[in-house]
């Protein structure tokens, strides 16, 4: 099941740090600072024809750009780095590096030294961006396995890769159906196929999977969706499960504090992580002993506080900026252009402090 993007909306892609983020859309690529909100640049449809994908590399004058829509001028199954600060007006001499494979690329994902390319049952991983030359190539099962309903939020090609200058982390679905495979890329030698770390996260297919900034906590949900499992990147071992509604989560973002998951129709759920007792719990765990079935329910912990986007519509959500010690906010970019800032309190209380429509803010200048 596809979707038609809205507003010319193909996916929409937060920076490593969360404070741009990247818009590709049937007439180019749009660039955003998230606070305060205003555009940084943009490429036209002259420039680069409608876009497929759309990568950042922190706040820095590259960009991995893969073609997509309904008039593209590069191929899907290319990556092609940006490089703006090539002095020169024709795009040709801003196009620095190309990787062409023989299948669509589906995501992309870049560090201040690599860069790591996601095809349906294979990875790539390079060196980056001087004198680039492949690292790695991992097989892997489909990925994803189904179609995804919100392919503009980029959910298809599944993987993270850790920014961190101390840890190289890479995660992607393993061989095994609802299995994790990490790999330190600092300790595994070029050219090897030293066996990944494996954790058995679920049991369907993973649907979604997300590393903190420092590396040591990955979260994932299933395609059934209803759960979200933290692990310890170290240990392997779970650290905590959280429960949401019955739509699937599709996305998230998690510091040391605080997760936050939305869906394809625009809820976004707020967890606690450092202080668990926040998230609320099933009436039934005060009761005592139960059946192992309803156990496993019964300890699970719902989200301390949600919110749905007016249109509800699809999102990516990250945290803001904190204002006070006491309230944290919820950055919300939809594929409908919309802009949405929430706060929430650790009691549970969410609010809109902020609304704004990214597609109609203007930048004259070209990125």
């Amino acid at each position: 099941m596809t979707q038609q993007p809205l507003r010319g909306v193909t996916s929409l892609r937060f920076n490593q740090d969360q404070s741009c983020f990247c818009c590709a859309m049937e007439t180019g690529v749009r660039i955003y600072n998230v606070e305060p909100l205003m555009e940084k640049g943009h490429l036209d449809h002259e420039q680069v024809g409608s876009m497929g994908l759309v990568e950042m590399l922190h706040r820095s004058n590259l960009l991995a750009l893969v073609g997509g829509g309904s008039s593209p001028k590069f191929s899907e199954i290319s990556v092609l780095i940006w490089d703006d600060a090539r002095e020169g007006k024709d795009s040709k001499e801003k196009l620095v590096l190309e990787f062409t494979f023989t299948k669509p690329v589906l995501s992309v994902r870049m560090r201040h030294d690599k860069i790591v390319i996601v095809l349906k049952n294979r990875i790539y991983v390079y060196s980056f961006p001087d004198n680039p030359r492949k690292l790695f190539e991992f097989d892997t099962r489909d990925n994803p396995k189904a179609a995804h309903p919100t392919p503009h939020l980029h959910t298809l090609g599944l993987c993270d890769l850790c920014p961190s200058l101390e840890k190289q982390l890479l995660v992607f679905p393993g061989h095994k159906c609802g299995s994790l495979q990490l790999v330190d890329l600092a300790s595994t030698k070029p050219g090897t196929s030293s066996a990944p770390f494996t954790i058995n996260a679920h049991q369907s297919d993973i649907a979604c999977v997300s590393l903190n900034q420092p590396g040591t906590v990955v979260a994932s949900a299933s395609q059934k969706g209803t759960l979200i499992r933290l692990f310890d990147t170290q240990s392997k071992e779970k650290l905590v499960e959280l429960r949401r509604g019955t739509d699937p989560a599709t996305l998230y973002c998690h510091d040391s504090s605080f997760l936050c998951a939305s869906s394809d129709k625009g809820t976004v759920h707020i967890f606690a992580l450092k202080d668990t007792r926040l998230n609320r719990r099933s009436a039934l765990a005060r009761v005592g002993k139960v059946g192992p079935m309803i156990g496993q329910y019964v300890d699970s912990q719902w989200s301390l506080a949600s919110f749905t986007v007016p249109a509800e519509s699809a999102c990516i959500c990250a945290f803001g900026r904190n204002t006070s010690k006491n309230v944290n906010s919820v950055i919300a970019i939809c594929v409908d252009g919309t802009f949405h800032k929430y706060v929430f309190t650790p009691d549970g209380n969410c609010n809109r402090e902020a609304f704004d429509v990214y597609l109609d803010i203007c930048d004259d200048d070209d990125f």
